[in-house]
């Protein structure tokens, strides 16, 4: 006899039943995400914007734990773009000292699970403090050989291609020609030593790719979902890798008939 009265069921359980449908042998090799709805998430509380981006770094360590208990060899996270320096003065170096915060907490917490950080994007245009720490939480990590947990900073795509391109137009003026090609212009890219993302995840319901990684995701899987960034957990991530991993790839152009 069932009894009417039932336990709710937690999270940990929920969590517990998608991963069991995880297929280890078939995760995406690089994963990437563009962390949206911080501010959204503080005005429904009617929290200043920097209370949304203090809360997203739980999800930031959710997401990074996820992947590296699963066993994913990269995951990207856009955490700054070159656009966000419009945002008021106050705002940006509020979330520059959560960035250092972040940076001198979570050392020893990626060492522990074996993560080596990088960074992507224009980083010698961020405050020297800034510069600072990332160089120190990049030189304590780099023996790390688990997860490669990279942090898109001060970031753009369009950025990134013209950075490409003045390194190309370079190399052509001192050696007199260059070849160029698609493997060439991606061996100058900020993810040069990276694969392409197999799977890109967008929270807060938003369908654009706001500048992110716009060469290296052309066949990238996209997974979006409506919950705001604060709220994004390991369900979530495991939830987009079900999701993924029940699609048949295609990486050829849409064929006409």
């Amino acid at each position: 006899m069932h009894s009417r009265f039932q336990a709710p069921v937690t999270i940990e359980s929920s969590e517990s039943r998608l991963l069991a449908q995880i297929d280890l042998d078939r995760l995406p090799r690089h994963l990437a995400i563009i962390m949206d709805g911080n501010g959204r998430w503080a005005k429904k509380r009617r929290l200043p914007r920097i209370a949304g981006h203090r809360a997203g770094i739980r999800a930031v360590r959710q997401s990074v734990e996820a992947c590296a208990r699963l066993g994913v060899p990269y995951l990207t996270l856009y955490a700054f773009s070159v656009e966000n320096w419009k945002r008021p003065h106050t705002e940006t170096t509020l979330l520059m000292r959560l960035l250092r915060e972040y940076l001198k907490k979570e050392i020893s917490e990626l060492n522990r699970q074996n993560i080596r950080l990088a960074v992507i994007g224009r980083i010698h245009e961020l405050p020297n403090p800034v510069q600072r720490d990332l160089e120190t939480a990049l030189e304590n990590t780099k023996q790390n050989t688990g997860l490669r947990l990279t942090l898109a900073l001060n970031y753009g795509a369009r950025a990134e291609l013209v950075d490409a391109v003045r390194e190309l137009v370079e190399l052509a003026r001192r050696n007199g020609d260059v070849v160029v090609d698609e493997p060439t212009l991606s061996s100058h890219l900020y993810t040069r030593d990276l694969p392409d993302p197999d799977l890109l995840i967008r929270t807060s319901g938003e369908l654009r790719l706001s500048n992110f990684l716009l060469w290296q995701v052309a066949y990238s899987e996209l997974w979006v979902t409506e919950t705001l960034w604060p709220d994004f957990t390991q369900g979530h991530l495991f939830q987009a890798i079900i999701d993924y991993q029940k699609r048949e790839r295609r990486y050829g152009g849409i064929g006409l008939g």
